[in-house]
């Protein structure tokens, strides 16, 4: 459904003001989309990396990291595995240190190397007190939902912090919704090869295990300007405590990379280009041992909690038990019934897929009691590098869990399903085709 604009008078002034906005863009020479789907003989693919803000424009703010650093730590990390890899792809950077880019000069940089590809990278966030997870991904267009809009507005709001900003962008107001009508007027010339990478790019952060906000679309000035199909993906939300320091974590910098890579490889795949690349597995190092969460019998979680080698300062807090009465009653009688015999099932044919819902993921072990388990029972947690991954209930039916994720939804509306086989964090689309075989 459409946002709705606020009524308001809209002057015949103003209605040129944006019809010289749109033909000033339209001046923008563009290649035929046939370009796009085909190397030329002897031209390499040129990929156009944009870490988003940089210098004095921050990005969003965390209680302790920056928008603009994270950015670049997953943007360098994604240009190093093309470069390693794609030894037929021309990495372009728009920022490489901490400098501030305007807008037009990011588009700028893609058009005058005449990219086949750009993939501006950006960090979320929402107004305190707001908690939200998952990655999403935004193709050019006009903003369908109020949130959407806000998104645009906050990226956009960056040609503030340039010089003459209002004649650049042909009076343009990144924080007026009417300057945004101009979108609908506009396609975007590659719209399908754009909508496809953005859900390559998406299919893959499922993979990673981030959930999916999924393929969206917003007027962005950046992806506007540029003559090639063009993405901007937001990694998460730094305004997120545990999303934070997720973005922040070596281990959340090298997931999302590979993310973003594996989805750059299954475009250029899709759209008929040879290469001998090969996706990257999602878990490339870390085989994730499930440790169950103490829900009561202490001895029990502290003998559990030894087989991953905790440090003795996160043994020592698993077992000092959070007093009970700290669980609001309602909580923490929560009792979500599963099928018998699903984990036996799994236990006795290892090669089978074995699904799970995964509820969090952070940087150390949460106490027993902890609020953000919310009085659940059941409740395991796997490592993966620094991470530890919280999840709920075990099957190999995949209708089955996906009932479960349902009935645990008013309590965890931001869950998604992880699968495994045989201990090891597998791509889930392929485990649930061999879930049915």
């Amino acid at each position: 459904m459409s946002a709705k604009l606020p009524d308001m008078q809209y002057p015949y002034s103003r209605i040129f003001l944006h019809l010289s906005f749109i033909f000033f863009f339209a001046a923008v020479p563009f290649r035929a989309n046939a370009n796009y789907m085909q190397q030329t003989n002897g031209k390499k693919f040129v990929l156009v990396i944009d870490p988003g803000h940089g210098g004095h424009d921050p990005g969003a703010i965390g209680s302790f990291a920056k928008e603009k650093n994270i950015n670049l730590n997953v943007a360098l990390a994604f240009g190093r595995l093309v470069e390693r890899n794609c030894h037929d792809v021309k990495v372009v950077y728009t920022r490489k240190k901490d400098v501030f880019i305007p807008l037009k000069t990011r588009a700028d940089i893609a058009n005058h190397n005449k990219a086949d590809l750009f993939v501006s990278i950006h960090t979320n966030s929402l107004p305190s007190g707001r908690i939200a997870y998952g990655a999403e991904t935004y193709t050019l267009g006009m903003a369908r939902t109020a949130a959407n809009l806000e998104v645009a507005k906050r990226e956009n709001s960056v040609i503030t912090y340039e010089k003459n900003y209002q004649q650049t962008y042909e009076g343009f107001d990144p924080n007026k919704a009417e300057s945004y009508i101009i979108f609908e007027l506009l396609q975007d010339r590659n719209m399908k090869q754009s909508v496809d990478l953005a859900k390559c790019i998406q299919q893959q952060y499922t993979s990673c295990g981030r959930k999916n906000r999924g393929v969206q679309q917003a007027g962005y000035l950046v992806l506007q300007r540029t003559t090639m199909p063009a993405v901007l993906t937001e990694l998460g939300f730094i305004s997120t405590p545990e999303e934070e320091r997720y973005l922040s974590s070596d281990a959340g910098v090298n997931e999302l990379a590979r993310g973003i890579y594996n989805g750059f490889i299954k475009y250029r795949r899709m759209y008929g280009n040879t290469i001998a690349a090969e996706l990257l597995p999602t878990e490339k190092t870390s085989i994730p041992e499930v440790v169950p969460v103490a829900t009561g019998d202490t001895s029990q979680a502290s003998e559990a909690a030894s087989d991953i080698s905790p440090s003795s300062k996160d043994k020592a807090e698993t077992k000092n038990n959070t007093p009970k009465e700290n669980i609001p009653q309602q909580e923490k009688d929560i009792v979500v019934q599963q099928q018998n015999g699903n984990n036996d099932t799994a236990e006795t044919d290892t090669s089978r897929p074995v699904f799970k819902i995964q509820l969090m993921a952070v940087d150390r072990p949460l106490k027993t009691g902890d609020t953000r388990l919310k009085g659940l029972k059941g409740i395991e947690y796997y490592r993966d590098g620094n991470l530890y991954k919280y999840t709920y209930g075990s099957s190999c039916n995949y209708t089955e869990i996906r009932r479960l994720q349902k009935q645990i939804s008013p309590k965890f509306p931001d869950t998604f399903i992880v699968a495994f086989i045989d201990g090891q964090r597998t791509d889930l689309a392929a485990a649930i085709r061999k879930s049915k075989q």
